[in-house]
């Protein structure tokens, strides 16, 4: 039985999505923020939402959101949402967009909601109680060669200013078995249910990865940022792997195993 913060992140998930069909492909107004990313009505109403569910369950949390920012920082329990995770899609009507809510117990992540209600598909996981894909046990791969992988990558415009892990990349393009790049959600979700075994990005905010991170590690993945520290609130880079071997050769030939 899901526990109290699980049923109200996949409740709070609900609320948003009713909020993200009802903009969908309504060719609704764009502004652009100080870091030069998009944000629309959808977004903020949407998180809106979100909180709304969250804090009438646990008053006492925390909240830090994409668009209304952070309440109670010294809360034993935060909750980290991006509404839209990927309003670039959503605004160019593709459906590789999705809501994401985490839930931090001080400095760990214990619980992830990943809801991508256009594209179909949603996960999610808590601490010791394992991944969930549509409501079925996820679990990743058991692939350790490299040989053998399938590798998908995001964004990499940092890793493409860093000569040694570009060529790293590029070593890593020309030996595994399949390269693509799905990105934003969707390549976690495919990795969390095994169907690819590496992800690579090197420009992230944490509040795209949080429950991403909890999804992939309790399918029993690997999931750091490059130089293989855990995610926190100021992760930026992401090396998420189905089996330790593949993790590690990975970060090796990017140059930042430590």
């Amino acid at each position: 039985m899901a526990s109290p913060f699980l049923q109200a992140a996949l409740a709070a998930a609900r609320a948003g999505e009713a909020v993200v069909r009802k903009y969908w492909q309504q060719n609704i107004a764009v502004t652009i923020k100080a870091d030069a990313t998009p944000v629309t009505v959808a977004d903020v109403e949407t998180e809106e939402a979100i909180k709304a569910v969250i804090m009438a369950a646990f008053p006492d949390h925390g909240f830090y959101g994409e668009e209304t920012g952070k309440t109670r920082p010294d809360a034993e329990y935060t909750w980290l949402v991006d509404p839209i995770d990927g309003t670039k899609s959503f605004v160019r009507e593709y459906p590789f967009f999705s809501t994401q809510i985490a839930l931090m117990r001080g400095n760990e992540l214990i619980l992830g909601v990943s809801s991508a209600p256009v594209f179909g598909e949603y996960a999610y996981a808590e601490q010791g109680a394992g991944a969930f894909w549509m409501d079925k046990q996820a679990r990743v791969s058991r692939i350790e060669q490299m040989s053998a992988a399938t590798l998908s990558v995001g964004n990499l415009k940092t890793l493409a200013g860093n000569p040694t892990g570009w060529m790293g990349l590029a070593s890593l393009v020309r030996e595994v078995n399949r390269t693509r790049g799905y990105g934003d959600f969707y390549h976690y979700h495919l990795l969390a249910r095994g169907a690819i075994d590496l992800v690579i990005e090197s420009d992230v905010n944490v509040l795209d990865i949080a429950a991403l991170s909890v999804i992939v590690r309790e399918a029993g993945g690997v999931f750091t940022d490059l130089s293989g520290a855990p995610v926190g609130l100021e992760t930026t880079t992401v090396c998420a792997a189905a089996t330790p071997a593949l993790h590690a050769e990975a970060r090796q030939r990017l140059g930042f195993a430590r």
